[in-house]
């Protein structure tokens, strides 16, 4: 059977997750909100269960406005009257103690042909994942799986090398967990018929840190192709682009610097987080480097368009890197750290630069902005992959496939990027 024929047939998603939009921080949920609503405009029925209580704990700030969904999309949003010691108590023990009841009514009483697991690290812990019978999938978003701190940052100031993992979570002010010094996680790891790795290299570290063996494939994040290309945005000066969190591991404290004794473009900034107050202290003397916070969609897609370039200084083991997706989609082409899984993307475009250095990334931005013929080309590039791998119908097409392998009784799909 192959992927269309398995999904011409209406059926019943269950998605799982810990945060979900607008109860949400980053690019994992916002990839899951698409996935849902694509499969909902496909004639499917997709129930997505998340955890408000776990949100509020760690945003400390009410969610935003709703976001519009699918008439085949319900959303079930988790609240325990015990409020924050729901998650804290399933970060303790790997179970979803307080939430046991409408996690079997969706995963268990509904009877949904296929489960799909994402951030599950306060929704219910390694236990949610022997819930249910149906055909069931993991997204390996994060590095939860291999890292109890999710991204493999190392006593919050450097890469993990080597797993301390008791006295990272004491320096990086979390609790330990206890769970993970028994076998629950191994058990019921065996409940999933196949892991998801939005990107090799992140597939390859899963597979060296504990996972070797599992079912794993390689699926990329997608982000839907733009309907027109908006004016870009107005801005006196050539600007080059940062978007994303403004956390510590995202690096753009490294950018700054670099700003300041560069004169020769602006440095916009769109996103917020803990971070932000450190950041604009950082940059208080410089007047290229400008602040914009969280902004619109509307707003982020004319950024994109009027930009030199995107630019993704991260300093952790990114997973994927969505932005730079969002940036190909406009034609605007991304420098990006020889890190992690972003450099992926930009050996398979074409569509950017990579760098090491701040001398490489100085280099990178000079060269760029002299020559606008590179930066179209660049663009360009990355423009036709982004249309030909990254949009919603490559993605839906890859993802039905893996699903109609997996029913007929195939572990891991064959072919580029499968590994078992």
């Amino acid at each position: 059977m192959t992927g269309e024929e398995w999904a011409a047939t209406p059926r019943r998603f269950a998605m799982v997750t810990t945060f979900y939009p607008p109860s949400s921080f980053g690019g994992d949920a916002t990839y899951l909100y698409r996935l849902a609503n694509a499969l909902a405009a496909d004639g499917h029925q997709v129930e997505v269960v998340h955890c408000a209580d776990s949100y509020r704990l760690l945003a400390r700030q009410p969610a935003g406005p709703p976001w519009p969904h699918h008439p085949n999309v319900r959303v079930r949003t988790l609240h325990s009257p015990f409020g924050p010691l729901s998650p804290f108590l399933t970060q303790q023990t790997g179970r979803p103690w307080l939430k046991q009841q409408p996690l079997r009514e969706a995963l268990v009483t509904a009877r949904p042909d296929v489960i799909h697991f994402h951030n599950v690290s306060l929704v219910g812990g390694p236990g949610v994942l022997h819930l249910g019978t149906a055909l069931k999938l993991y997204t390996t978003h994060e590095h939860w799986l291999i890292c109890p701190m999710h991204v493999l940052w190392k006593n919050n100031r450097q890469l993990c090398d080597r797993p301390t993992c008791f006295s990272c979570q004491l320096r990086s002010g979390r609790p330990p967990q206890w769970w993970r010094a028994s076998r629950l996680l191994e058990r019921a790891l065996d409940q999933i018929a196949c892991f998801l790795a939005p990107s090799r290299f992140t597939l390859q570290l899963h597979q060296q840190r504990g996972l070797a063996g599992r079912p794993f494939v390689h699926l990329p994040y997608f982000v839907p192709a733009p309907e027109q290309l908006p004016p870009p945005y107005p801005h006196a000066r050539p600007y080059f682009l940062f978007v994303g969190r403004l956390e510590k591991i995202k690096g753009l404290q490294t950018l700054i610097p670099l700003f300041q004794r560069w004169e020769r473009a602006d440095l916009l900034v769109a996103g917020s987080g803990s971070y932000a107050p450190e950041l604009e202290r950082l940059a208080a003397d410089c007047p290229r480097i400008h602040f914009l916070g969280q902004q619109p969609s509307e707003t982020l897609a004319a950024l994109y368009r009027g930009a030199v370039a995107l630019i993704v200084p991260s300093l952790c083991y990114e997973v994927f890197g969505i932005v730079i997706l969002e940036a190909f989609a406009y034609g605007t082409p991304a420098v990006v750290r020889e890190l992690g899984a972003l450099p992926e993307v930009i050996a398979e475009s074409g569509g950017g630069l990579t760098y090491r250095t701040d001398s490489e990334l100085l280099t990178a931005l000079d060269r760029l902005l002299a020559d606008r013929p590179l930066r179209d080309a660049l663009g360009e590039r990355g423009r036709t992959t982004f249309h030909q791998r990254w949009t919603t119908r490559p993605h839906l097409a890859q993802y039905y496939a893996i699903l109609a392998r997996l029913a007929a009784g195939t572990a891991s799909t064959p072919g580029e990027g499968s590994s078992r």
